[in-house]
């Protein structure tokens, strides 16, 4: 993919963008890691990538020095407590930040090993590639639910009423909306639950083609069964693109991500395997977190 100024410019609603136009560290923290650890951060090539990466909002150190690699086809869950960045750090990758006034950002984003930052780069491509649902999902209500479902495709160069058809199908069938919806293609969606929402608008960004989802409580507000419903459809997209989502229900954090990272006070305090960090916790801050004990 070519993030390039000089490609479409129109805007990029693929998903929910909008068109385009510090605390003290523990011992455990402070600690060098150990060329074993270092090695495993580096046992594969990462889709997305922040270096020493810090984000300054109106004078407030937001984050700070952010370095963490996010591997592909995987689900990476980022946790912490309320105000710890993590959505702030979900957005950039999505470069979110161009939207808020009086954000500056330090450091390094990279995609497959291309800048997010450049000057030249063409954010409404980006946007397609990583794709962002935010929190709540944006269902445009106006809209019926083909037209929710194709608007990103169209502005991206969607040809044919026939194609159109056949990339609706398959991207409500990958969210398990097809059968459901298939009669009332043409309503507009009051008529669905908030969780098929959340799916409508997950069909909304596959059908684009993304390569990198990104996802911010997607299961909030949702009841127990359409939280798994939501979980078992993330774990069978991961097959076909890389997730990143944040949440603050830790037990969905444990059993359907494969990395987690632990955030607090705007800084990364752990990055690990999931099942490791779990059960072996490194850092005092991050056994805290996860016992359920004040940090």
């Amino acid at each position: 993919m070519v993030l390039d100024s000089r490609a479409r410019s129109a805007p990029g609603q693929c998903s929910d963008a909008p068109p385009c136009r510090g605390p003290e560290r523990s011992a455990a923290q402070l600690a060098p890691r150990s060329p074993l650890i270092q090695a495993q951060e580096r046992a594969f090539d990462a889709v997305l990538e922040a270096r020493e990466f810090s984000v300054f909002r109106k004078g407030n150190q937001v984050l700070d020095s952010i370095s963490l690699r996010v591997p592909p086809n995987r689900i990476t869950a980022l946790i912490g407590p309320s105000e710890a960045g993590k959505s702030t750090l979900l957005r950039c990758f999505n470069r979110m930040h161009d939207q808020i006034e009086g954000v500056r950002v330090q450091g390094e984003l990279e995609f497959q090993g291309q800048s997010l930052l450049e000057p030249g780069i063409d954010v409404c491509e980006l946007r397609r590639s990583i794709a962002l649902i935010s929190r709540p999902a944006a269902v445009f209500p106006a809209m019926s639910i083909r037209d929710n479902v194709l608007f990103g495709a169209r502005i991206h160069g969607l040809q044919g009423s026939r194609d159109g058809e056949d990339l609706l199908e398959r991207s409500l069938r990958r969210v398990d909306l097809f059968d459901l919806v298939k009669e009332q293609l043409d309503k507009r969606p009051h008529i669905l639950s908030r969780g098929q929402g959340q799916r409508l608008c997950l069909a909304r960004s596959l059908a684009v083609r993304p390569t990198v989802l990104l996802l911010d409580e997607p299961c909030a507000g949702l009841d127990s069964i359409e939280s798994q419903r939501i979980e078992l459809l993330l774990r069978e997209l991961s097959t076909d693109y890389s997730t990143v989502l944040v949440t603050h229900d830790l037990h969905q954090a444990r059993r359907l991500s494969d990395y987690t990272a632990f955030l607090s006070g705007g800084r990364l305090i752990e990055f690990r395997e999931t099942r490791s960090l779990f059960l072996e916790p490194r850092d005092l801050q991050t056994q805290a977190y996860i016992s359920g004990r004040p940090l």
